[in-house]
């Protein structure tokens, strides 16, 4: 089995036909499996920051995400994103792996260490869960129905391209994207691909669907810490198999990337604290979490490019970039109600551009940054592809969302906004308040009356 460098990304190409690694197919599993987990994670994340009324929409909106995207991934996507390019590096040929098939049988198409069709899945569930991401900018306000057409739309006209330019490397008999084999961008994990890109597909459908009654006037607090917090620790033991699962194997390279990953998130959360401690007077739990987010979104693109104490920097700037950065909002009056944009598509920007500054050849990607004696090189390479990633994803999600808001209506009534739309939209509440009166019939119980309670009265 040979090590190979392609688009200075590491790569274990198998020299006979079938050399699978049963070592890097259990840790790849286990990855995908890490990665799955990232989805609840998110539904509890994003759950907990929204009002109370709307918690069951906003958790819906990841698992609709989960369900949609793993059908069309498995029909079209992977072949959209991985076939072999129709030209110029844009897109995979839609026919190449048309509903997985010609990947069933074993040593199918076997030019990595591990089955590709768990190679497929493993991407797939990349793409579900920068879907669901999006979905953070929207919360309150959107449609179950056009979200799902939206994020399957999406799917197909932004993420699946995106990946084939970002993800999809040559090899021997094959032809992939245009960003990582002809520029030679890095992008270890997804910084471009699901952060940039969820980001900027996050703001463009914010600015389509529009602002949330009483945006800048209400206080709009997050409903449930306790969440909030369960589901970022749930985002962060999964983001190992999102970082060092894209190793593709139980190999060194999946070592500096597990080290690298715990080394931000943790910088990332100290930053954005000390940020809220000088500025505020208060550490926050909610600022914990989302410090810990961007420093993980920082180190996603740029796991396998830095050193231990250079994941510390990328983590720390992040964390103090992206606090100031969900500010913007208010005085730009877009309504990214989850801050999507100021953690992911900032923090996204700050890792992919760090690359070409912080990045060093003893990592395993292999080049030197300009801090390290690489010139800017990297550092021009790194800008295009994040401003390209960037522009389109704007560009084609704010058109996807124009259209069906055009044909289906993106947004509810406002009376039933104001109401909560998790009863209008599925006839259910995240929190039974009120218990009920009357008596059993067989013993005469009396059901005591209800009292205050921390949730009595909210919204």
């Amino acid at each position: 089995m040979a090590t190979l460098t392609l688009a200075a990304r590491p790569v274990l190409l198998a020299i006979t036909p079938h050399a699978i690694d049963s070592g890097d197919t259990a840790w790849l599993l286990a990855a995908s499996a890490l990665v799955l987990l990232m989805a609840p994670g998110l539904a509890l994340f994003y759950g907990g920051m929204v009002r109370s009324k709307s918690v069951l929409n906003m958790m819906m909106m990841t698992f609709g995400a989960l369900a949609a995207i793993t059908v069309i991934w498995v029909v079209v996507g992977y072949s959209l994103a991985f076939g072999d390019d129709l030209g110029l590096g844009l897109l995979g040929n839609p026919f190449d792996h048309l509903g997985l098939q010609d990947l069933v049988a074993e040593g199918a198409d076997s030019w990595l260490t591990v089955p590709v069709i768990l190679f497929a899945m493993f991407q797939g569930l990349f793409c579900v869960i920068t879907g669901a991401l999006v979905s953070g900018a929207i919360a309150d306000r959107a449609r179950f129905g056009a979200w799902m057409v939206f994020v399957s739309g999406w799917t197909v006209l932004v993420y699946a391209p995106v990946a084939h330019w970002v993800f999809d490397l040559d090899h021997p008999g094959h032809v992939g994207g245009w960003l990582a084999n002809r520029v030679g961008t890095i992008d270890f994990a997804g910084g471009m691909a699901v952060e940039i890109c969820s980001g900027a597909s996050a703001l463009a459908l914010a600015m389509v669907v529009g602002t949330r009654v009483g945006f800048g006037k209400d206080a709009m607090r997050p409903h449930n810490l306790t969440l909030v917090m369960l589901g970022a620790g749930l985002l962060w033991f999964g983001w190992y198999g999102f970082n060092a699962g894209s190793a593709l194997g139980a190999n060194h390279a999946a070592a500096v990337v597990f080290v690298t990953t715990s080394c931000a998130g943790a910088a990332g959360a100290i930053g954005w604290l000390v940020l809220e401690r000088v500025r505020d007077g208060h550490a926050t739990t909610l600022g914990a979490a989302s410090g810990m987010v961007a420093g993980l979104v920082a180190i996603t693109p740029s796991g396998g490019s830095v050193t231990p104490l250079g994941a510390l920097v990328m983590g720390l700037a992040a964390g103090v970039v992206c606090a100031l950065a969900v500010g913007l909002k208010y005085r730009w009056g877009y309504d990214d109600s989850l801050d999507v944009v100021g953690v992911h598509l900032v923090g996204g920007l700050v890792g992919t551009i760090g690359i070409g500054l912080l990045a060093t050849a003893a990592a395993p990607t292999a080049v030197d940054g300009l801090l390290y004696g690489g010139g800017v090189d990297q550092l021009g390479k790194q800008l295009l592809g994040a401003a390209v990633v960037l522009a389109y994803a704007f560009l084609a999600s704010g058109a996807i969302a124009w259209v069906v808001h055009r044909v289906m209506g993106f947004r509810i009534d406002e009376e039933h906004e104001v109401n909560g739309i998790d009863l209008i939209v599925h006839a259910e509440t995240a929190y039974d308040l009120h218990s009920t009166a009357g008596a059993r019939s067989s013993g005469g119980f009396h059901a005591p009356k209800a009292t205050a309670g921390p949730f009595a009265g909210t919204e």
